[in-house]
């Protein structure tokens, strides 16, 4: 400690300066020039003058910083170097050129470590961008070598049930995409798209796949989550489009769906002012969980699922099996360096998102919908937006109802969805058919139809919870509450017209199979296939208030013992 603070004490000598005792203090660290000017200034001598310091004595003194000190009783005395004025002249142009390039030195040498730097910092940069590639080739070809060994295994003879983009080894290992990420040009969203994007109107068919990636894009800048996170605007592309990759094209539960959800997510946070009631937290739930919601879906339910005692039924113990794997998928995708948007917080904060995101995912079983419902009307008389328990719910509810949410959309936005959903449900009843499962009527191609598949729907789940949020947020009501209530009575109408519709039919087909059957038995006449032949109206409406009516009723009974009783006629 003592040598090392001494080094740095400043360094103090004495002159005789026109009979009098001058104090000079200076660093040890100045230069021989800067102690010249130094001297001279106190000396009363022009600066850049050539000088000399002596001691007592006459003998002459080194000036630098290592010159040894003196004390008031032995002074140094400056005298001027008497030189020609050419001399003169040439020893300050030498010294102001030395200091110049001295000066020249530093800022190229500043130049040169800049120049270094930045060609390092590139060379980092390809060798990571190398390396990521390496990365993405190598998993690539265990995806490729994977599917290879499934298909030898399903030529084997081995029945596998509802099969998923990703698997787990046996060893727990998790396996990246099957594709590579393909990347997608940035379009420029317009002020009406921008505005438009905000509210429940939206119409999600008019776009294609990446369109619908630079909107989910601007949703994540525009909530200020990119910014709060330190996302990399890279990354979160990379992110988006693994999400998409990782859509199934099912007749419903793909990309659009999750884009449709998530727009609606987005919309709600700006329609009920969660922007100034949430933290940058909560928002940033909401969006990923809605993003990731049903990635990799195979288009079958949680109860085909555990009916057909598939490999995810089996796995998650028969508990939410699809909501449980659209989980695992979703941190599969973040697990990797390259789509990881969560790579730059804190672990303890990762850990609480993670677990957020996962409480959302599973909300979205609609086994669970009464006992969500439940809690959060037991908090809504008295939410509070600081505690956290009702947080915790009202997320939980929000999901949902960005989930079901179609029919809060115009007619011609949510119509289709309708269709959709009908031909996954048909597919999904169709399949456990062949397969001798149990079929839900609502599935059941015989039996359902557009009016009686939305209107208990729309009447018993989507009505009573959306008006539960309008208590919280009155604001709704007339933007997504009164078109659930349209949507009712539009399906209901429709209803009443296929009733009206299947009676006139009926009525048809009973007055046409009695003039067949009339026709036989009166002419003695046997036709085989009878049930095929048509039959003009003119014909069927001459049948009422037929004689033979009465008779058909009490002689020949149902259709299908039709052909037997007019053979018993015959044999009469």
């Amino acid at each position: 400690m003592g040598s090392s603070s001494s080094s740095y004490a400043p360094k103090t000598v004495y002159l005789d300066v026109d009979g009098k005792v001058q104090k000079v203090v200076f660093s040890r660290h100045c230069s021989p020039c800067d102690i010249k000017e130094l001297l001279c200034a106190s000396s009363n001598i022009a600066r850049n003058t050539a000088i000399l310091l002596v001691d007592p004595e006459g003998a002459l003194i080194s000036i630098d910083p290592t010159m040894p000190a003196n004390n008031p009783n032995n002074l140094y005395k400056v005298v001027p170097h008497s030189t020609s004025q050419g001399e003169e002249k040439e020893d300050m142009f030498q010294n102001v050129l030395s200091q110049v390039a001295e000066q020249f030195s530093r800022a190229f040498r500043m130049n040169e470590l800049k120049t270094e730097v930045t060609n390092r910092l590139a060379m980092l940069e390809k060798r990571v961008e190398f390396e990521g590639l390496k990365v993405v080739e190598i998993e690539k070809c265990k995806n490729d070598l994977k599917k290879l060994r499934d298909e030898m295994t399903s030529r084997g003879g081995v029945r596998v049930n509802c099969n998923c983009k990703y698997n787990f080894t046996e060893d727990g290992k998790k396996l990246s995409p099957r594709r590579d990420v393909p990347s997608y040009p940035k379009y420029t969203l317009s002020h009406e798209t921008i505005e438009a994007l905000k509210k429940p109107t939206f119409d999600v068919w008019h776009w294609e796949h990446n369109e619908m990636l630079s909107c989910l894009e601007y949703m994540y800048h525009d909530l200020g989550l990119v910014k709060e996170f330190n996302m990399n605007p890279i990354t979160l592309k990379r992110w988006l489009l693994a999400i998409q990759e990782n859509y199934r094209e099912n007749p419903f539960h793909n990309f659009r769906h999750c884009f449709c959800v998530s727009q609606m997510m987005y919309g709600m946070i700006h329609l009920c002012n969660l922007q100034e009631r949430l933290t940058m937290t909560d928002k940033c739930i909401l969006m990923t969980a809605a993003v990731c919601h049903d990635l990799d879906h195979p288009g079958y339910n949680n109860t085909y699922q555990i009916n057909a005692r598939t490999e995810l039924a089996v796995r998650y113990n028969d508990i939410s099996p699809l909501e449980n794997h659209h989980c695992a998928v979703t941190f599969q995708i973040l697990s990797m360096p390259e789509c990881n948007i969560f790579a730059n917080i804190e672990a303890e904060s990762f850990k609480q998102i993670r677990q957020a995101i996962i409480t959302l995912i599973l909300a979205t079983d609609m086994a669970r919908h009464g006992e969500i419902l439940d809690s959060f009307k037991q908090k809504e008389n008295n939410f509070d937006f600081s505690n956290e328990e009702h947080i915790k719910c009202l997320r939980m509810v929000l999901i949902k109802c960005c989930d079901i949410s179609n029919e809060v959309r115009p007619t011609e936005v949510a119509e289709p969805w309708v269709d959709c959903l009908l031909e996954e449900y048909f597919m999904q009843s169709d399949r456990e058919k062949s397969e001798g499962l149990p079929v839900a009527a609502f599935m059941d191609r015989d039996k359902v139809t557009k009016p009686t598949a939305q209107i208990g729907f729309i009447k018993f789940v989507l009505i009573p919870m959306f008006e539960t949020v309008m208590k919280l947020f009155p604001q709704i009501e007339e933007i997504m509450v009164q078109p659930l209530r349209d949507s009712r009575d539009h399906y209901e109408e429709l209803k009443q017209i296929d009733d009206a519709m299947s009676e006139v039919r009926s009525k048809f087909w009973d007055f046409t199979y009695a003039e067949v059957t009339l026709n036989i038995i009166t002419s003695q006449v046997w036709i085989e296939g009878l049930s095929s032949f048509q039959f003009p109206e003119t014909e069927v409406l001459n049948c009422l208030g037929s004689p033979g009516t009465l008779f058909l009723k009490e002689c020949v009974g149902p259709p299908a013992v039709k052909h037997q009783n007019v053979q018993k006629r015959r044999s009469q």
